[in-house]
Order: C-alpha cells, then structure tokens, then sequence
C-alpha cells in the first residue's frame, strides 16, 4: 500500500522538478493503488482531422496510434500483457466502468493499432485477429447465417476457399464462386438470399483485377454486404471503404508487421458493417497477444517506404522477366497483360512487391531445377517480409467457376528489399539451369 507520505512525496519532487514534463499530473490514493490522473497537457500537439487530412501518408503513419500524453513521453505505446484489470471499487466493478474491462476485450497495445489501421484505411472501426485467415472467417461470420447465400470470386486466397466450403456448408450457407472478371455481370448470380459478396483483388496467385466499383454498386442495390481480402496492396495503394466496400481485410502477416515474425490479421469496417463485426469478433473470443500486436506497430511505422522500395523492384524483374524466352507469361497487375490491368490503372495508387510467372516449362522436375538453383529466394509460404520468396503453385485442382490453364508451371515470387539486379541475375542463372535441365 501507498502511503500518504509517499503520495506526498512524490508531489513534492514533482514540484522541484524532477519530472516537469508531467507537473501537471495529479496524484490519486485509493485504497491499494497510486492513480496517475492526467490533465490535457500538450507533451504531443494534438492535430485536428482537418490537419491530418493534409498529411502525407507517411507523416500520417508516424503519427497514428500514439498519443505520448498516454505513454509519459515515452515514442512508443508499450506491450501491455494482462487477462485481469481491477477496478478502485465495487460500484465501477458492478458496473464494469472502466476504460478496460478484460485482458482479451481492450488495452492500450491493441487501441493503438487499432487507432492507427483505422485511420489508415478511413474506416469506422478496426478489430484485430492471430492471423490473416482468421480474419477472413470472422468477417464473413460477421455477415452471414444459416440459409445465406455468399458470392466469393474464384480466385480468392485457399484456405478463405477452405472454411467457406468446409465450414459454412456445415452451417447452412451456400456459396457460389463466381470469375474475378465478371464485373456488374454479378448481378445475374444474385439470389434472393444472397447477403455478402466477398473480393479479393488481385486474385490470390493469378492476380486479376477485380472491377470493384461495378461489383459495389450492385451490392448497394440490392443490400448486400461486400468484403473484400486487400491484402497485396494494403489502404496504401487501394482503399476499399473509399469505394464503398464495407469491409476491408489484411493479413498484417505480410506489409504491416513486415518482417516474417508475427501472425496477425486486420479487419476494417465503416459504420454499417462495425457494430455486427465488433459483437462477432467479441462472442468468438477472437484475441492476439500483446507482442505481436507491438512488433505490427513498429512495422506499420516503415510500411510505406518498404512497401515503395518491393513494389518498385518486383516491377523492374516483372519487367525483365517479361522479355525472357524462358517465361511463357507474367502475372502483375501493373502490366498490360495481366486480367483487369484497366482497373488496376483506374482504381490504384501502384503495386506492391507480389507477381507471379509462367515458366516455359512442362515438367515438375524443371520447375524443381529453377526453384533449387536460386540462391537469394527462399522457399516458403506467406510473403511480404524483407526477404525474397518463390514458390510454385497450381491453382488447376480447385478453381469451379473459371479454369487454370497456364500452359506452364506456376512460380509465385515474393520480392523482398535486395538489390535488383542480384535478384535478376539469380533468376536468369535458375532460369537457364531450367532450360538445359
């Protein structure tokens, strides 16, 4: 317990000056505790929404999610690991008055986040998950019960294609896939219990360009929810709530946290959509622990530089790729080649550092060779981290609604912060290993 003589104490050294930074606190004893009572003062300027708005997006990134009147001064809000939060006393208890009630339910760590994602993608509100799938399943639980209908593109991420087919089957949900290029032609797929529609754009591993808009309005007029899976370009270079989407997911595996150390995944909403989103996020008991929830903080800080640097390099080798005899075709959404390049150019700011690569190549054991003879990818699942990443892929086994029919093997590439030119000459050396093989 805190004396009175400690409490004073403390007042007197704070008036020699030993903390003026925080002069103006005020000091509060209760029963076991010292609370620190803070006034407004102005250890960091606070900007109106107004002044922010005229803010580059990297000065706006620094400055989301902080608030160092919060953190004693200190840049960063700290991890704060807990379950239990206690109350100063019964009638607070009673009535849960507490800015945080449960470990799992809030604390400054994630409000931060939070803050910052939210501000990030212009959107209502922010939930956090342990990882991006999980992000995917409860948004769509969010919005969908038994004898729904959703339509998903067929190009979305696996294991979203998984739980939809595996899971909400079980509950009474049908789904219907439908093709990435089909535009305000999804109007003809509605059925008149169709209530979510679910994008992902690009398309995860063939990368098509969905013409979200189109698909939007449509939703609109019939009053049916729409999600989409934003991942490969993060609110930087695509804000789906500024098109209208109600719900924009991102696996913060990849782009936010940045470093291939954390699971996380990110779930914004405008007003509509928010309070179904908190309440499902809330009954599941859906919680990520306060460290990688930190580590994401710091990632988000540098996202737009790394993001800049891997989006600039992977089309420089997208580029370079395209003019080998030894790739049949390249799949970026920044070249005219590539399904819905006219809605990339339209809708987007630019690209990020995720393609993937048709090999003049018919056989496993030639793809094996380019994939064994690279020396600066590693091989591994996930992307968006420093470090480049190659993977093969075939997307033939499970499409329903449109077929895959490269006429080569799949190679997605992950393009990390290397030097261009090493990775190049990395790629051409597997690239002409591949064609002797």
């Amino acid at each position: 317990m805190i004396s009175q003589q400690a409490a004073a104490s403390i007042r007197g050294q704070r008036k020699e000056g030993l903390a003026s930074k925080f002069s103006t606190d005020k000091i509060i004893v209760g029963n076991k505790f010292l609370f620190l009572q803070r006034n407004e003062n102005d250890l960091m300027k606070k900007l109106s929404d107004t002044e922010k708005s005229s803010l580059g997006e990297d000065t706006r990134l620094v400055l989301a999610g902080r608030n160092t009147d919060e953190t004693f001064g200190f840049v960063n809000v700290p991890p704060f690991r807990g379950s239990t939060v206690v109350y100063k006393n019964a009638a607070d208890c009673m009535s849960r008055r507490n800015r945080y009630t449960y470990g799992r339910k809030g604390n400054p760590t994630m409000d931060a986040l939070q803050d910052a994602w939210s501000e990030l993608e212009g959107a209502a509100g922010t939930v956090i998950c342990p990882s991006g799938a999980s992000a995917c399943t409860t948004a769509l639980l969010s919005c969908l019960k038994a004898g729904d209908n959703l339509l998903i593109v067929d190009s979305v991420y696996r294991p979203t294609r998984d739980f939809c087919s595996n899971v909400l089957t079980r509950y009474g949900v049908t789904i219907t896939y439908y093709d990435p290029m089909i535009g305000a032609g999804i109007e003809k797929l509605i059925q008149p219990n169709t209530r979510a529609i679910f994008m992902e754009s690009p398309g995860s591993h063939t990368f098509e360009v969905q013409d979200v808009p189109a698909i939007v309005a449509v939703a609109k007029k019939h009053n049916i929810t729409t999600l989409i899976d934003n991942t490969w370009a993060t609110a930087l270079l695509f804000r789906p709530i500024d098109f209208g989407v109600d719900i924009s997911i991102n696996a913060a595996t990849k782009y936010p946290s940045g470093h291939s150390d954390v699971l996380i995944g990110l779930i914004a909403a405008n007003e509509k959509a928010l309070p179904a989103l908190k309440a499902t996020h809330g009954d599941l008991g859906v919680y990520l622990g306060p460290d990688d929830i930190y580590l994401t903080l710091r990632g988000l800080r540098s996202m737009p530089l790394r993001l800049r640097e891997q989006g600039a390099n992977a089309l420089e080798i997208a580029k370079h790729l395209a003019a080998s005899p030894h790739v049949k075709r390249v799949l970026h959404p920044a070249l005219p080649s590539c399904p819905g390049h006219e809605f990339f150019k339209r809708d987007f700011k630019g690209s990020s550092g995720l393609f993937a690569i048709i090999l003049n190549a018919q056989t496993q054991k030639q793809a094996e060779v380019f994939l064994d003879t690279l020396t600066l990818f590693g091989m591994g699942y996930s992307w968006g981290g420093f470090e480049s990443l190659a993977i093969p892929f075939d997307a033939s086994d499970y499409r329903t609604a449109t077929s895959f029919n490269p006429g080569g093997r799949a190679i997605r590439l992950n393009i990390g912060l290397e030097t261009p030119k090493d990775l190049i000459a990395d790629l051409d050396r597997a690239l002409e290993a591949m064609a002797k093989a």
